[in-house]
Order: structure tokens, then C-alpha cells, then sequence
């Protein structure tokens, strides 16, 4: 784990984990405890009570108990808003990672460590592999995210299970079995009780399945970077929610390359849909391109360049006095070609703020 801290230069003194009670989070915040205390790491245990299951308050209680005898500092947080009727697996997931980043926050812990293992990892890769995922899904779980302005670490994505409960064993510490594991109503479920037969018949086992998310990963860093740099030299942001960038750069971009840019600079409350975005990369890819809507911006051509706005409220030319005027506020537009659409956004985009 130490390592782990500083492979990804974490710092923090004070930093919370998750813990169920099941035999993976018992061994995180045990190892956390017995190797990083003696650098000075303050470490708070936080149990989620969803109050889905009759033992859960019992099994909230056991940890409790249990993180007294070690002592380590430990909170119970409860979830008890009402439950939805359909998709409780996944309302779970968000009302626990929300008790736990609001708690986090308002106690001035910016680390929160999670005990997702090499199964885990496995189990994510098919269960995205079935949905049909690409790069980006299949890279399954990384080991750093930010979560409600949390970070959210997972150390143990290279650990197996059985290596943590054999952890748990020697040291004499029981951990509570989740009966809804057994529940093949989900999904993960299903896998989980696959991948042993998988591994028997074909020889790919949850190492191998693990790796190759890892895999995956360093190919997706590797994109991301690109686009990264891409907007940076090749996309012009004269105001906020203002784009540009010449349509011969547009058209030399790879098809991912485009894809994920033209869904990054038109994402507003939401990501378009991917048929949406293969739509209008079709017709922006055809000259001449005149113009297009998409998930709430409006995509237009002009003397070369693709420019990306809010769909605009006003419909009306602005005066050359307004512009004129807004100009001479702003001298970094001067000597800059904005089409009339750009300027009633940039306008538009100035009154607001």
C-alpha cells in the first residue's frame, strides 16, 4: 500500500475507507492500519447502512465493534431515503458513494479508499464486454477517480480475494458472508459464479482478465493525452462555451480522435448519444458543411473554421454599436474573424456572467 501512495504522490494525513464488514474492506482498513499509521496516517473507517437487508444494522454494529478493538475511528452512515422499486442495486451504489463523499467533505478528508479487487476488476470487464462497451468501458475500474470532488482510491485492484481473506485468517478476524451475493438476479452475481468455470475450460482467469483492463487503460491514457493536447493547440476558446478550430484539422483527425472531441466540447448537462455524434461527424466530415444542432449547441461552418456555440436565444443581428462597444472592453476580439452566430453567443455568453 505504500507504494500505492506513492505511485500516485497521495499525501494526505488523514484519509477515510469504506467498510462493509465483508472480508475485502476488513483487510483494507486492517493493511491500512498496520502499514501506514507508522507514517503518520490517520485513518477513519465508514460503514454505509443501507437498511436493505434484516441484518444490516446487526452487521453495521459487528464493525463498529470490531474497528473499537483496533482502534480505529469508525462512522455509521445511513441511507434512509426511500427506495426505489426498480434499479435498487444501482441507487444503492450512488447513495453510498454520496454518504460517503459528503461525509468526507464535511470533515475535511479529500482520500476515500475503497476495497474493489483483481475479482472485482474481472467481474467489471465482462460484465461491460456484454454491454457491448469500447475502449473507455472495457478499461473497467481504474485505480484513481474523483467522485463529488473526493478522490477515490483502489488499491487492492491487483490483489485476489483469497489472498485478503487468507490476510484476515492469520489474524484471527471473522468477516460477515453478503447473502446477496448469492442473488443471481444480478448480473455481477452471474459472472462471479462463472469465472471459475471460465478460468477451468479456458484458462482466462481474473488475473488475466484484470491485466488486460490495465491494459486497456494505458492505451486509454495514451488517447486521452492526445485530445488533450489536441484541444490545447488546435481548438481556439475565444469565450466560455465557445469553440473553434479549422475544418482541414477537423478532417485529418482519426474518427476516435473526432468522436470524442466533438462529444467533449458539446456536452453540456449531458453526453450526446453516440448515434447522435456519428450523425453529425458525417455531415461535418462533407463540404460544404453549412451547419447543425447537437446536444444543446449549435455546429457551423465559416471562412475555413468550425465553430461550436450555445444554441442561440437571440435571433436578431446585434448592432455594430453593441459589438463595437463590447470590443473596446475587450480588446482580445479585435483583431479576431467571428461570424455573426459566434458573436450574438459570445454576447449572450458575457450578459450572463
Amino acid at each position: 500500500m505504500q507504494n500505492f501512495f506513492a505511485k500516485h504522490h497521495i499525501k494526505a494525513q488523514k484519509i477515510a475507507i469504506a467498510v462493509s464488514g465483508g472480508a475485502d474492506s476488513l483487510a483494507l482498513v486492517l493493511m491500512a492500519k498496520e502499514e501506514l499509521s507508522v507514517f503518520g496516517f490517520k485513518i477513519v473507517a465508514l460503514t454505509v447502512n443501507h437498511h436493505l437487508r434484516p441484518h444490516a444494522t446487526a452487521e453495521a454494529e459487528y464493525v463498529a465493534t470490531l474497528m473499537r478493538t483496533q482502534k480505529i475511528e469508525h462512522h455509521t452512515l445511513e441511507w434512509l431515503d426511500d427506495k426505489p422499486q426498480t434499479g435498487i442495486e444501482e441507487a444503492a451504489r450512488k447513495a453510498r458513494y454520496a454518504l460517503l463523499t459528503e461525509w468526507c467533505r464535511n470533515n475535511g478528508i479529500k482520500i476515500l479508499l475503497t476495497a474493489h479487487h483483481q475479482n472485482d476488476q474481472a467481474e467489471t470487464f465482462l460484465m461491460r464486454l456484454a454491454r457491448g462497451s469500447g475502449l473507455e468501458g472495457l478499461c473497467s475500474m481504474r485505480e484513481i477517480i474523483e467522485n463529488n470532488g473526493i478522490i477515490v482510491a483502489r488499491p487492492l485492484l491487483n490483489a485476489s480475494p483469497t489472498t485478503l481473506r487468507q490476510y484476515l485468517q492469520s489474524r484471527h478476524i471473522e468477516w460477515i458472508e453478503d447473502e446477496s451475493n448469492a442473488d443471481t438476479n444480478y448480473l455481477r452475481n452471474r459472472i462471479r459464479t462463472f469465472l471459475p468455470q471460465l478460468e477451468r475450460t479456458t484458462g482466462i482467469s481474473p488475473k488475466i482478465l484484470a491485466e488486460t483492463a490495465f491494459r486497456l487503460q494505458s492505451a486509454e491514457e495514451f488517447i486521452e493525452e492526445h485530445i488533450k493536447y489536441l484541444l490545447k493547440t488546435q481548438v481556439q476558446t475565444p469565450a466560455s462555451d465557445i469553440y473553434c478550430f479549422k475544418h482541414t484539422d477537423f478532417l485529418k483527425w482519426h474518427r476516435e480522435v473526432k468522436f470524442r472531441i466533438i462529444a467533449q466540447l458539446c456536452h453540456r448537462t449531458y453526453i450526446p448519444r453516440a448515434e447522435h455524434i456519428l450523425k453529425a461527424l458525417k455531415i461535418m466530415s462533407q463540404l460544404p458543411f453549412t451547419g447543425l444542432t447537437l446536444g444543446g449547441k449549435e455546429i457551423f461552418g465559416s471562412n475555413g473554421n468550425i465553430w461550436i456555440v450555445p444554441e442561440l436565444n437571440a435571433k436578431h443581428k446585434p448592432s455594430r454599436k453593441t459589438w463595437k462597444e463590447f470590443v473596446l472592453r475587450n480588446p482580445q476580439y479585435a483583431k479576431l474573424k467571428i461570424p455573426h452566430k459566434a458573436r450574438v453567443a459570445i454576447l449572450e455568453n458575457s450578459e450572463k456572467h
